[in-house]
């Protein structure tokens, strides 16, 4: 029997669910939206995030987690971009992601008096944009501080359906003002500066409302039996490749944050009348650091939390997906990581691969790049990433067949992440780097067309041993 209560109150929303089984762990499940590794705990220098930081360091911290999809949910248009507030001024003296805290804390309340596990998902807006936030974490990070990327420039060789035009951030009243050039006009540098300035002052914000939340945890008695999980839905470039948004297949597009706090497995207990999470206000201890608890750096997805949290929580994973899957109700295509929380990672797996697809409706970027409707798409970007490459193919889509021939390609990235890590040297088609033709077809024979996985595992798998064929020396 399962009693399951939700309350969405946000645009990501709230969720409330107990579970009838007094052996399992309760589980606290946050997502941030449009929030890249730009974290202390993931070596980044500017960015204030005590509270998040604190959480790491009693957390398994995946440094290689990647989303699937490229494409997020839609965003408002023609709202200012870079609008700091004071929260005095606004309606009700609040805003959403204050007001998600708020009843994510009365709901934890609520469970303190159930003797059933909980399961509590709790989403914030921020750091998507528009960027409005209290105007008091801008003051954080001073405008003459703020550098721009290391490579701010589109790369010679990214083939031109791969490149991710930005339009949702040219439709808001302070970009179109600026009136930049499709697709590939730069954004002036004093706008980037203070775009990258206001992304991690909204991370702050976030960091806040996760300690206040993280805090309330510990209050109510259920730090040392909670499950806590921090991630977000993919990441966000900040000018990199001269792109902004997320709709890429680049890292900064797709790697998240990811870590999770098991109680008595990543960290020890406290001793009585100690806090496992004691907030941490960033305006008092700007410079509060935290060392990172058990760091996994073997290549992970998104779809790995499910049967992972099940696993952990006490529960049966569940089953892998069959092909086809249409008539299971319940499965999962993520892999069980559990182990990760049991022993050190002793080496980099070089066999782990995170998927991700992009879609595209042309060759060339429009103005539906980004977010084109299903019925408009005509190209996939079928990535996959594993500890040394970057490897994606474009390939043409039918929409209405619902099919991607995996022969006809459009275009091809390769990146060597040992030499290239922030992936501006497209290695794809050069001497040496070439998949041939013949492998293509009998990858994706007619009336047999494989997964799409497999295809890019194979091609990786070809162009690893064509390589070392043509210089033995040579590893990866």
């Amino acid at each position: 029997m399962m009693m399951l209560s939700c309350v969405f109150v946000t645009y990501m929303g709230l969720c409330l669910l107990g579970v009838v089984a007094r052996d399992k762990l309760n589980v606290l499940y946050i997502m941030a939206d449009d929030l890249r590794p730009s974290l202390g705990c993931y070596s980044d220098p500017l960015v204030k995030s005590p509270n998040i930081d604190q959480l790491a360091s009693k957390s398994n911290v995946f440094f290689n987690a990647y989303a699937q999809v490229c494409k997020g949910r839609d965003g408002k248009l023609h709202e200012n971009l870079l609008c700091a507030v004071n929260v005095t001024e606004m309606p009700l003296g609040t805003l959403p992601d204050i007001e998600n805290t708020e009843e994510a804390i009365r709901l934890l309340k609520l469970m303190n008096k159930s003797e059933s596990p909980f399961f509590l998902a709790v989403g914030f807006y921020k750091p998507h944009i528009p960027f409005r936030i209290p105007q008091e974490f801008v003051k954080l990070y001073p405008f003459d501080k703020m550098t721009l990327p290391a490579d701010p420039d589109v790369p010679k060789g990214l083939p031109s359906v791969a490149y991710n035009p930005w339009t949702d951030i040219r439709e808001r009243e302070d970009v179109k003002a600026l009136n930049i050039s499709f697709p590939y006009g730069p954004v002036p540098k004093d706008f980037q500066l203070q775009i990258r300035q206001y992304y991690f002052s909204s991370v702050s914000y976030v960091d806040a409302q996760v300690g206040k939340l993280l805090n309330a945890l510990d209050e109510h008695g259920f730090a040392e039996n909670t499950i806590v999980v921090f991630t977000s839905d993919h990441g966000w470039s900040l000018g990199e490749h001269g792109e902004w948004a997320k709709y890429s297949t680049f890292d900064v597009a797709t790697r998240v944050p990811l870590m999770v706090y098991v109680p008595g497995l990543t960290s020890v207990s406290q001793g009585r009348g100690e806090k496992t999470f004691p907030y941490v206000d960033v305006f008092q201890e700007p410079n509060n650091h935290f060392i990172s608890g058990r760091v996994v750096k073997s290549v992970v997805e998104l779809v790995d939390l499910f049967p992972t949290i099940s696993h952990l929580a006490g529960l049966h994973a569940p089953h892998q997906c069959p092909q086809p899957g249409s008539h299971v109700n319940l499965c999962t295509e993520g892999e069980n990581r559990a182990y990760t929380f049991y022993r050190p990672e002793t080496y980099i797996s070089e066999e782990r691969m995170a998927f991700s697809q992009c879609p595209r409706p042309a060759d060339t970027p429009q103005l539906n790049s980004d977010q084109p409707h299903f019925l408009e798409v005509r190209v996939l970007g079928y990535s996959l990433r594993c500890s040394q490459y970057r490897y994606t193919l474009w390939v043409g889509f039918q929409p209405d067949r619902f099919y991607a021939n995996l022969s006809d390609v459009h275009a091809g990235e390769l990146y060597l992440l040992d030499d290239d890590p922030d992936q501006d040297h497209n290695l794809y088609g050069l001497k040496g780097y070439e998949v041939p033709s013949h492998s293509l077809d009998k990858l994706s024979g007619i009336g047999a067309m494989p997964q799409w996985t497999d295809v890019l595992r194979q091609h990786i798998t070809w162009l690893h041993q064509h390589r070392l064929q043509r210089n033995p020396a040579q590893t990866f």
